[in-house]
C-alpha cells in the first residue's frame, strides 16, 4: 500500500507541476484549458481514492466526490467558455 501512495503522489506532483509550468510560462490558450481541467479532475479523484481512504469503501460512497468535482469543473468550464 506504502508503495501505491508513493506512486500516486509522484503522479499528483507531476501533474501540479504541468499546471504551474503552464502558468508560469504562459503557455494558457482555450485549448489547454480543457487539458488542465482534466488533470485538475484526476488529481481530484486520486486523492479522494487514495488519500481519503475511500478505495475501501462501498461505491456509491466514492462515487458521491467524483460527481461533485465533475459538477465543479464542468461549472468552471461553462464559465471560462462563455
Amino acid at each position: 500500500m506504502k508503495k501505491i501512495l508513493e506512486f500516486v503522489w509522484i503522479v499528483l506532483v507531476i501533474l501540479t507541476l504541468f499546471a504551474y509550468l503552464l502558468g508560469y510560462l504562459q503557455l494558457i490558450d482555450t485549448s489547454l484549458v480543457a487539458v488542465l481541467l482534466g488533470t485538475t479532475f484526476i488529481k481530484g479523484s486520486l486523492v479522494s481514492e487514495y488519500f481519503m481512504g475511500l478505495e475501501n469503501v462501498d461505491v456509491k460512497y466514492r462515487i458521491i466526490p467524483l460527481i461533485w468535482l465533475f459538477v465543479v469543473i464542468i461549472l468552471i468550464a461553462i464559465a471560462y467558455y462563455l
